[in-house]
């Protein structure tokens, strides 16, 4: 009850789930134990004192699913990549957020942040730090998941990975192939796309070992890609002897049948006076696309097959591109 006559301003929560070490009242780049936060969008970071409990975590992101007796609830799991402080972490993750929301998003997304260097010279070092992450995302995030899906399951689960977080991602779902218990479980996610994926093309051909568990866990996964993507450029020093990027590629012609391609370079190429400049921006400019959004937005309702979503068209070779 509000006794001053005013009505009281509601905040929307942001919700994570970080393996970041502690360093003081906030987290440092090394990584830590697993760390559920709820933090308020008014709030310019996170802390220690965002921390709440599992099982409470568990229920906060279910009731902001938005679940109605009509329609299931949504849920999207962030996954950020390499070179991704804590700062810029949450930054992108309210952009995502209210990306989704302007296209009329009901649900909830949530980010899985894990420790990365903050610097492009990092790279190795965030790549030994993913794995160890992918371990931890199998632990505290698939496990929990695979124990609350029913076959009532009142909540589509999502998942958005950027950049190195798509082998993050790619990981820890093997890891859960992997674990007895949980491979024993019925469990899956809707809709995994993959922006810019720093993983390589050919693991996603058909039949591979690599992405098997990804694509038998899902109901159909997306990769938006751009050969203008210069982060992902194998004449980067740091990628000497590294396979073709599936962001900056795509996916080979003989993959599964719910793998889906889709072309974002002549999107990008025809807009990008408007991303600004630098090598950066062209590895992360769809976060700051709202076509990107509404097309994502489309892609995790699942209502519409992927030939028709209104963002989507042809390109003079055939392939299915955002326009």
């Amino acid at each position: 009850m509000v006794h001053s006559g005013l009505l009281k301003e509601v905040f929307s929560v942001d919700y994570f789930l970080s393996v970041r070490g502690r360093q003081g009242d906030g987290y440092s780049n090394r990584m830590g134990g697993a760390k559920y936060l709820a933090v308020p969008e008014t709030a310019g970071t996170y802390s220690k004192s965002h921390e709440i409990r599992a099982t409470q975590w568990v229920r906060d992101v279910q009731a902001a699913a938005g679940a109605t007796a009509q329609e299931k609830g949504h849920i999207v799991v962030f996954v950020h990549g390499f070179n991704t402080d804590q700062w810029d972490m949450l930054e992108r993750h309210r952009k995502i957020r209210k990306g989704l929301e302007s296209q009329g998003f009901k649900g909830v997304v949530i980010s899985y942040d894990w420790p990365s260097d903050g610097s492009v010279l990092g790279y190795t070092s965030d790549r030994r730090d993913a794995r160890r992450s992918a371990d931890l995302l199998f632990s505290n995030g698939i496990t929990r998941l695979s124990k609350l899906q029913t076959a009532d399951c009142d909540y589509n689960i999502h998942v958005l990975a950027h950049s190195m977080g798509a082998y993050l991602v790619r990981e820890a779902f093997d890891y859960a192939d992997d674990d007895h218990v949980t491979a024993q479980k019925s469990w899956t996610v809707s809709q995994v796309a993959l922006v810019a994926a720093d993983t390589s093309s050919k693991s996603m051909k058909a039949g591979n070992s690599k992405t098997s568990s990804l694509l038998r866990h899902s109901t159909r996964v997306t990769n938006y890609y751009s050969p203008f993507d210069e982060v992902l450029s194998v004449s980067e020093v740091k990628r000497i002897g590294v396979s073709r990027r599936l962001g900056r590629v795509g996916m080979p012609q003989d993959r599964a049948e719910k793998a889906v391609n889709l072309y974002c370079g002549r999107f990008f190429n025809d807009n990008r006076a408007g991303f600004g400049d630098g090598t950066a921006i062209t590895h992360s400019w769809y976060f700051d696309a709202p076509r990107f959004y509404e097309d994502l937005f489309h892609t995790v309702m699942g209502k519409l097959d992927r030939e028709v979503i209104p963002t989507r068209g042809r390109t003079d070779q055939g392939n299915l591109a955002l326009v």
